[in-house]
C-alpha cells in the first residue's frame, strides 16, 4: 500500500516566507488556504474582502463548471472543454494540456495568480501562497525557500527571484508531504514558470516521474521541455537536479 503523505495541517513553513518590507495576511474558505503578503504602503484592512470576494468568485466559476463537466474534476489526463469554458477554467485545461496531466493539477497556482492579479489593482508588491503555490509580482529581490519534507536539503534551500522575472509561478509538487495527489514519491520538485497555473502542472506532471532518488534527472529532462517553464529543481532524499533559470543559495 503507498504511504500517504504527510499534510503539514498547521503549514508552519509559512513563518519562513516572510518577505522584507511585506505585510502578511491570509485568507481561508473551505479549501482554500492562502498566505498573501503585499507592500506595507499599500495594505489596507480592505484588502481582505477584495481577497474574499475573488476567491468566492473563482471558486463559483470552478464549481459551476465541475457540474458541467465532472471529468473536469477526475481526470487525471488533459480534457477537451465544453463550449463556453469559464478564463480561468480554459487556463487550468491549457496549462494542463503542456503538462499532460488532469486540468485539477492546476487549481491551487490558478487560484493564486487570480488572487495575486485581483490584488495588482490595489497595491505594488504582492505575493501569494496556496499549499506551496506562488504567484509573485515584486520590484525587490525575493528568496523563496525550498521546503522538502525530511530530506536533508529542507529548508536549506532558496531559491533567488529577481525583479525583472516578475510576475512569475513558482510552484512545488510532492508525493510525501502535503494532502494532494502525486503519483510520484518525490520530496519537492519545484517549477518557475511564467505564469502560475502553467507551474502547477508542471510540478504535478514532473513530480510524477520520481519514485527514487535516482530519477530526480527524469522530472528535470520532462519539465524542461515544456514551453514556459523556466526553471526546475527535484529533490528525492540527499539527491537533487536543477536545470534553466534557477539560482540556488543556501540559506540557515
Amino acid at each position: 500500500m503507498r504511504q500517504q503523505p504527510k499534510e503539514y495541517v498547521e503549514r508552519s513553513y509559512r513563518s519562513r516566507h516572510l518577505g522584507h518590507g511585506l505585510r502578511y495576511f491570509t485568507v481561508k474558505i473551505e479549501q482554500t488556504d492562502l498566505a498573501i503578503g503585499v507592500d506595507q504602503e499599500s495594505y489596507s484592512s480592505d484588502l481582505l474582502a477584495v481577497c474574499r470576494n475573488k476567491i468566492l468568485a473563482l471558486r463559483s466559476e470552478l464549481e459551476g463548471y465541475m457540474k458541467r463537466q465532472t471529468l473536469f474534476k477526475t481526470s487525471f489526463d488533459p480534457v477537451e472543454l465544453l463550449p463556453l469554458a469559464p478564463v480561468h477554467v480554459v487556463l487550468m485545461a491549457d496549462a494542463a494540456r503542456k503538462a499532460n496531466v488532469g486540468p485539477m493539477a492546476a487549481v491551487a497556482g490558478t487560484v493564486a495568480q487570480g488572487v495575486g492579479k485581483e490584488l495588482q489593482k490595489y497595491v505594488k508588491e504582492v505575493i501569494v501562497e496556496n499549499g506551496g503555490d506562488i504567484y509573485l509580482n515584486s520590484s525587490h529581490e525575493r528568496v523563496i525557500s525550498v521546503f522538502a519534507g525530511e530530506s536533508q536539503f529542507s529548508h536549506r534551500l532558496g531559491i533567488k527571484v529577481q525583479p525583472q522575472e516578475s510576475p512569475l509561478g513558482i510552484c512545488t509538487s510532492s508525493g510525501t508531504v502535503g494532502p494532494s495527489i502525486s503519483l510520484g514519491r518525490a520530496d519537492a520538485v519545484v517549477i518557475k514558470g511564467e505564469h502560475a497555473a502553467l507551474a502547477d502542472a508542471v510540478a504535478t506532471g514532473a513530480a510524477n516521474q520520481v519514485h527514487a532518488p535516482e530519477d530526480v534527472m527524469k522530472a528535470v529532462e520532462y519539465a524542461r521541455v515544456i514551453p514556459g517553464v523556466k526553471g526546475v529543481l527535484a529533490i528525492k532524499e540527499d539527491k537533487l537536479a536543477a536545470w534553466g533559470d534557477i539560482e540556488l543559495i543556501s540559506i540557515n
